[in-house]
């Protein structure tokens, strides 16, 4: 029986730990004090990254035998980052330009653990591609779902009937997490059979 490892997630949001947690991956979770990088006119990928990085960094400084998980999501139109939205009418701008069109949804991941010289990253990619959406439908989606809480103002996992027509699978890159990606890659790195249930 391989030794246990601690994997550490370094990210507050619920939707990562549940898809964790679904996964059958063990961990804890211990929310990274940095100050992310959000301008827009960043390259996506490069932006989502450097955020992932920082955040798995900070805790890692701290535990250096533990498995620490850093992830980023930003939903990317063109070259353009669509980060969380400042207040509904940004949302609903957002939610009017990705109306009828394909977008990618990046999404960061990097594992760290100095101990077992683990130190990687990988932006891992999905495309969405929305229905037209009426006034209406933004207005119906807005009184259904947080808007202001996710990069380009939506979240696939709740309301998707009325905005989404098509989307690239696992749905969980899209969520925020791809854990088939990550299970794969502990796997890779010999270490899955120590942090999984």
């Amino acid at each position: 029986m391989p030794s246990p490892l601690v994997l550490i997630l370094a990210s507050a949001s619920p939707r990562r730990t549940e898809l964790l947690r679904e996964a059958g991956i063990l961990h804890r979770v211990l929310v990274a004090a940095v100050t992310e990088h959000e301008d827009p006119s960043t390259d996506p990928a490069q932006m989502v990254l450097h955020n992932a990085r920082l955040k798995a960094a900070a805790v890692s400084r701290l535990h250096p035998d533990a498995l620490v998980l850093g992830s980023d999501t930003t939903v990317a139109l063109g070259d353009r980052a669509l980060n969380k939205p400042a207040d509904l009418a940004e949302s609903r701008a957002m939610l009017r330009s990705l109306s009828g069109r394909e977008h990618t949804v990046h999404t960061g991941v990097c594992l760290l653990c100095p101990t077992l010289g683990i130190d990687e990253s990988h932006d891992v990619t999905a495309w969405v591609r929305f229905r037209d959406l009426s006034e209406d439908d933004i207005t119906r989606y807005q009184a259904l779902v947080n808007t202001l809480d996710k990069a380009g103002a939506y979240g696939i996992q709740q309301g998707k009937e009325i905005i989404i027509a098509e989307f690239q699978q696992p749905i969980s890159t899209i969520m925020g997490l791809p854990v088939e990606f990550i299970k794969a890659r502990l796997a890779s790195l010999g270490v899955l059979e120590r942090v999984t249930a």
